[in-house]
């Protein structure tokens, strides 16, 4: 059997699904079914859910997590809140047995989003489409800075270019010196009560940001705030000063070894200490700290990201058409 479950419902696939996962050499917390079914809940309902595990039942070559609407298959989530997506697919045959799963479905064209460029379904899903007669673009989508984690800060600090090593020292001593600042880690006991103060917080920094936080993207962070809380991935960091218990705030992930830097904010009130990149460099470090190999700033050429020492990866768009 080539399919060996397609469902429209997460419950019967969450266990293939984790342990499909524990095999792939790279994942993202993009790709977990916690994530993905927080998504759908929210935002998901006006489209079929195909959740789609292929291969054999007792030896399953991997899992697709697709929706489809109007004769357009799509992967579950959408790019607003997810800065990749991905196949769950630890065998390569995966990406030819899984369009002989899709030939009974009534899908026209196949838009993939968001595909990092070191995947195997970068190079393998073209491969398969095209064997199986459909046509296929690919298109760069946007690059996803990061930065490869040294064993110490010192030696991150070492790899900064001199005039960005500089600056990232000289802020930070002017922080230091600024009153009694602290970094908090927020725990499960205030996750509800500091979830509104970094929602005040990101809103304030930048008008995009509270443009942004319409309800049902607030409702999503709480769903999935609250459920990595409890996976134990969840990486909500607030700089306090003084009496201001969040000067700044960056909202993280810690999964696979790598932290990834979901969103920030930050009060212009405390422009002159550069707080929200500070938190952000006190992050990395506190990753440092804790073993972590990679810091991911997800999606997006911002400035700030190449001070820290990111250097660019890419993800892309792949469109297959029947």
């Amino acid at each position: 059997m080539t399919c060996a479950e397609a469902t429209r419902s997460f419950a019967p696939v969450r266990t293939v699904w984790r342990e499909l996962l524990e095999r792939l050499p790279w994942s993202s917390i993009f790709m977990t079914p916690e994530w993905q079914e927080a998504w759908w809940d929210e935002f998901g309902q006006a489209d079929e859910l195909r959740l789609i595990v292929v291969g054999p039942a007792d030896a399953p070559l991997g899992l697709a997590p697709l929706q489809l609407s109007e004769g357009r298959i799509t992967f579950v989530g959408g790019m607003d809140l997810f800065d990749y997506h991905d196949f769950i697919a630890p065998d390569p045959a995966f990406y030819g047995e899984l369009f002989d799963c899709l030939d009974g479905e009534p899908w026209k064209e196949m838009e993939l989003s968001s595909v990092p460029e070191w995947s195997p379904t970068f190079t393998q899903l073209p491969q398969a489409a095209l064997e199986h007669g459909c046509t296929v673009t690919i298109e760069e989508e946007d690059v996803v800075p990061g930065v490869t984690l040294p064993e110490s800060w010192d030696s991150y600090l070492a790899g900064l270019r001199k005039k960005d090593r500089h600056e990232l020292r000289r802020k930070l001593r002017r922080l230091e010196t600024a009153g009694d600042v602290r970094v908090r880690l927020v725990d499960a006991g205030t996750l509800e009560r500091d979830l509104l103060l970094f929602r005040e917080v990101m809103a304030e920094s930048r008008e995009e940001k509270s443009e942004f936080l319409i309800p049902e993207r607030e409702a999503f962070f709480r769903r999935v705030t609250a459920r990595m809380q409890e996976e134990g991935s969840l990486r909500l960091f607030l700089l306090e000063i003084d009496d201001d218990p969040a000067a700044a705030a960056v909202l993280a992930f810690d999964y696979g070894g790598r932290r990834l830097l979901y969103n920030s904010g930050y009060r212009h009130a405390y422009d002159h200490l550069a707080a929200g990149l500070m938190l952000k460099a006190l992050c990395i470090k506190d990753a440092i700290e804790n073993g972590l190999t990679y810091f991911d700033l997800l999606r997006g050429a911002e400035h700030y990201k190449y001070h820290l020492g990111a250097v660019d990866g890419r993800i892309h768009r792949i469109v297959v058409k029947r």
